[in-house]
């Protein structure tokens, strides 16, 4: 399927005004033993709203711990981390879940759609969490499979589905909560590359109209397709490559 550009947002200069996400000096260790290993190493990074970024790191760089602390499924030994006004450290476990559910729109690898559920009541999951009513679920999941292109597949289960079709449902399911966040876990690592490059172009889209978003790689062409680029390293964050290999 072929997506239509959409004029891009104006990017904001990184670091001006308020933005909306900022960490500061984020740490995160694991005990080891007595002692303890230290995996990121006082992480700093603002981002505004309507901003497509990337992190682009190899395997054992800390990208998974990040993006962990970036969705708020785990939290960071020290530092500041804000989204949307919101101090994450200052929050427990019942305000994170909440969160999570209201702010950010996770996307995996592969998918992770119910099998035994069919596209639409995939895409409604979300919503039954934040207590919308099961007509308002109904149309605001058939509005998302639209706007990925699923209309005629609402109905049809994960096993019925091609891989780029379960990540669409995947997609839309994240928007169905209108966050303000899109977090991209190697969103693309589970597909062909012509699949892949409809994904790419999905987001683009999502992008251009205004979405903000997130995404993990370790793929450099894929990192590439982001307005900005960071690179993490040994648990370093920079905007310079820094040792990162073409995939």
């Amino acid at each position: 399927m072929r997506f239509e550009r959409k004029p891009a947002l104006s990017p904001t200069s990184p670091g001006s005004g308020n933005p909306f996400f900022s960490m500061v000096g984020i740490r995160k260790s694991y005990p080891l033993g007595d002692e303890s290993l230290e995996v990121l190493h006082g992480i700093s990074l603002t981002l505004e709203k309507g901003e497509y970024l990337s992190v682009l790191g190899p395997s054992g760089s800390g990208k998974s711990t990040l993006m962990n602390i970036i969705g708020c499924l785990d939290t960071a030994t020290s530092g500041e981390y804000i989204l949307n006004g919101q101090r994450i450290e200052d929050m427990d476990e019942d305000d994170l879940a909440h969160l999570r559910n209201r702010e950010i729109g996770f996307i995996f690898p592969n998918s992770e759609l119910l099998p035994r559920l069919d596209a639409l009541r995939n895409v409604e999951l979300p919503l039954i969490y934040a207590g919308v009513t099961g007509r308002e679920r109904t149309r605001r999941a058939k509005d998302m499979l639209a706007r990925v292109g699923l209309t005629e597949r609402m109905h049809h289960y994960p096993g019925q589905l091609s891989g780029g079709q379960q990540q669409r449902v995947a997609i839309a399911r994240a928007l169905v909560t209108h966050p303000t966040l899109l977090l991209a876990d190697e969103p693309t690592g589970a597909l062909d590359q012509k699949t892949g490059r409809q994904v790419m172009e999905l987001f683009q889209q999502l992008n251009d109209e205004g979405n903000t978003i997130i995404m993990i790689t370790h793929d450099t062409k894929i990192a590439r397709r982001a307005r900005r680029t960071v690179y993490i390293v040994d648990g370093e964050i920079s905007e310079s490559e820094g040792g990162v290999d073409d995939a």
